[in-house]
């Protein structure tokens, strides 16, 4: 009787050696440009305590209330895995003394975790690309990270894929007047209001703003509206992000009804979305966050950031222009004879050391020649490196193009590496194994 098969936990999916290719290039995009912007890299645990997610996230957030994955340790504690990065990496600026009026632009790229009902696009382990620009005040940082985005959408051929809407949420104090007024004319619905909507209205009565039933469409769009309701100030540094935003080329929308779902940020917050991915249709969110440090311990710092989902960034990348083929091989090492498997094995590490730019793949497990020849075939490598007995009594190695006509030749091995730049420079340029 065979032994159960283990299944991967639902929601928690594989990324497979045919995926990587596509998250590989949106990682090296975005790599190159965060250095050209100036952003740092910073690594922060998966597991913190659960107190940080509900102090930075809010109690009354589906995130705390619903999907975040909680357990308490041997120790005693409550761990939270994080289901966003950001109050990992206000933590950790606290907690390492890295505020004191510096400033500082940060990225963190990993896995985050939301217990929520699997779907395209939304998975419970989830990748994340997390930006944050710390100590900046001004709605510059703000245009300059959503800029950073607009260009990296440029870079991964997605661009025409997405679109940008943005939103003022005023401060606390000006919320909080709004909230009343929201209340006031929700509870005029209440009995209109769906099951969600309504547990969300003693919590974060802003959240049913977000609400995707269509049901509940026609008392969305009769609600007061948040942008009659901003300070003087947050509207000064609305309307000068919009500006910024003309100047540089960036396309816009103002969606008075986008609140975001993290109880932290204020005055500006954005999306970038799409209409491939159905409801869940925001490949990339953000927003300002400047009383979040304080809130945590920190001295008062303003900030803003943004998190851009993996997963649905390659969707599109792999829906706009297909997937990146593999890089295939230069070499294709082909081994004749036991006697020459471990001579095959050192000469492959020489060339190697020596040529360190090219690909080489050593046939691994024997097999005999036919077979081996067509596993060369199938990797799409330009040349066949041909290690036998026979040549290595005569101090020589064999060599076959694979993709272009010619025979087969010889090559002394003491100029081995040599005799390999001739022999390539002949095969042609590199292939890619699609």
């Amino acid at each position: 009787m065979s032994a159960q098969i283990i299944q991967a936990i639902r929601g928690m999916n594989d990324l497979l050696p045919a995926d990587i290719p596509a998250w590989q290039h949106l990682e090296s995009c975005a790599r190159e440009l965060l250095a050209a912007y100036g952003y740092q890299e910073i690594r922060v645990p998966v597991l913190e305590h659960t107190q940080l997610f509900k102090r930075a996230i809010g109690e009354h957030t589906d995130v705390v209330g619903k999907e975040m994955y909680t357990f308490t340790d041997r120790g005693g504690d409550s761990l939270t895995l994080r289901p966003e990065a950001t109050a990992g990496i206000v933590r950790a600026l606290i907690s390492n003394g890295m505020l004191r009026g510096q400033r500082h632009k940060l990225w963190c790229l990993g896995p985050m975790f939301r217990h929520e009902a699997p779907q395209a696009g939304r998975y419970r382990q989830f990748w994340q690309l997390d930006l944050e620009a710390v100590g900046c005040p001004g709605p510059d940082a703000d245009a300059e990270l959503i800029a950073f985005s607009a260009r990296l959408w440029q870079r991964l051929g997605i661009a025409g894929s997405v679109k940008l809407q943005i939103n003022s949420l005023g401060t606390a104090d000006s919320r909080r007047a709004y909230r009343e007024r929201l209340l006031q004319y929700l509870g005029a619905h209440h009995a209109r209001l769906d099951a969600d909507s309504q547990r969300r209205l003693e919590g974060n009565p802003l959240r049913v703003l977000d609400s995707k039933n269509p049901d509940m469409q026609d008392i969305i769009r009769g609600a007061p509206l948040l942008t009659e309701h901003l300070d003087v100030e947050s509207r000064t540094h609305f309307d000068e992000l919009c500006a910024m935003l003309r100047g540089i080329g960036v396309s816009y929308e103002v969606n008075p009804l986008l609140v975001r779902g993290l109880d932290y940020y204020n005055r500006t917050v954005f999306e970038w979305i799409t209409s491939s991915s159905g409801a869940q249709n925001a490949v990339c969110s953000g927003g300002r966050y400047d009383g979040l440090i304080a809130q945590l311990g920190g001295e008062a710092t303003p900030a803003v950031g943004f998190a851009m989902g993996l997963e649905r960034a390659v969707a599109l990348m792999l829906s706009a222009a297909g997937a990146p083929a593999v890089t295939a091989p230069d070499v294709y090492v082909v081994v004749s004879g036991a006697a020459a498997a471990r001579q095959a094995l050192q000469l492959t590490e020489r060339l190697r050391g020596e040529r360190p730019a090219l690909r080489f793949e050593l046939n691994l497990g024997g097999g005999n020649f036919k077979a081996q020849f067509r596993r060369a075939d199938r990797s799409a490598a330009r040349l066949a490196l041909i290690v036998g007995e026979d040549e290595l009594a005569r101090g020589v190695v064999a060599m076959k193009p694979l993709r272009a006509e010619g025979g087969q030749s010889e090559w002394p091995i003491a100029d081995l590496a040599a005799g390999l730049d001739a022999a390539l420079a002949a095969a042609g340029p590199a292939a890619a194994r699609g």
